[in-house]
């Protein structure tokens, strides 16, 4: 994983992927754009009037039911975590993602697609500074019952997860990945979403996973696997664990920490990123750059 320090840095050129929505059901097409540093990373709704942007930052942060949403006035844009983990791994500090409707397109549901898009053309460095990681100086916890994010003080980035469901296929599976050591791309971009047979029809009736299937995530029952084989031994965690990467993005730099998380949602992870924002606002040298992602 290239690290967000130094100069930032935007895709050389431009580049399209087109799927289905995993909430909406609705086919749309995402352009990947180059942007100037100072524009960060953003999402222009195509399809509405006015072509509204909606940053990607925490200060946008929408619905985060099963997936996470940004919000820009009436705009919305949904399930953007996938994506992000691959733009903020690749060192992607500024973007323009062009979107023609609600949602971005799960795709086979992991991140692989959008990191092969991204190493399809390239990086381009922008002669300015990118944004500054946060320094963590003591220890930070978001809890719900037993599930927890927390971020312990560390000289680098390192992500532990672990999951315990009741489906005998998954059970407790524990990951952790450190980017100095392990290539994203190919240790955690590839795990796909998952989900359980007998909450399928309990979720559409809600209006969720309208464009889940076989063919984009992990579907298994109590005893076994719908659609094997797995890509890797404990895929569901990494799978979370590439979740947590793209909902951390929203603060426009990774902080320097071991950050665990356990039995965590959507939801907790980015009251985690929040709890960080009001923590260093309350004092220290370090800043996030949750400025980052202005659009124009």
């Amino acid at each position: 994983m290239q690290q967000l320090t130094g100069l930032a840095q935007t895709i050389a050129q431009g580049v399209s992927r087109q799927g289905i929505g995993l909430h909406s059901g609705q086919t749309t097409q995402v352009r990947l754009l180059p942007a100037p540093a100072e524009q960060g990373r953003y999402f222009v709704r195509m399809d509405l009037p006015g072509e509204p942007a909606i940053a990607a930052t925490l200060a946008q942060l929408g619905e985060t039911t099963l997936s996470t949403a940004l919000r820009a006035g009436e705009a919305t844009i949904r399930t953007v975590e996938h994506l992000l983990a691959a733009v903020a791994t690749a060192g992607i500090t500024a973007l323009r993602i062009e979107v023609d409707g609600p949602e971005i397109p799960l795709l086979d549901g992991s991140a692989q697609d959008w990191v092969e898009a991204i190493a399809t053309v390239g990086i381009q460095t922008l002669n300015t500074p990118g944004p500054t990681p946060l320094i963590l100086t003591e220890p930070l916890t978001v809890q719900q019952g037993d599930a927890f994010v927390t971020a312990i003080p560390a000289p680098q980035l390192q992500l532990s997860y672990g999951v315990d469901y009741p489906y005998g296929p998954i059970g407790q599976q524990w990951h952790s990945w450190q980017p100095e050591r392990e290539d994203f791309a190919t240790t955690i971009a590839p795990a796909r979403t998952f989900g359980f047979a007998d909450q399928i029809e309990q979720l559409r009736t809600l209006g969720l996973i309208k464009g889940g299937s076989l063919d984009n995530a992990l579907v298994c029952d109590r005893d076994q696997w719908l659609n094997p084989p797995l890509r890797f031994a404990n895929e569901p965690v990494r799978h979370k664990l590439l979740d947590l990467v793209g909902d951390l993005s929203l603060l426009g730099a990774f902080p320097r920490a071991h950050i665990v998380a356990y039995k965590a949602s959507h939801q907790l992870h980015l009251q985690f990123a929040q709890a960080l924002v009001q923590a260093q606002s309350k004092g220290g040298s370090s800043t996030i750059p949750i400025g980052i992602g202005v659009c124009p």
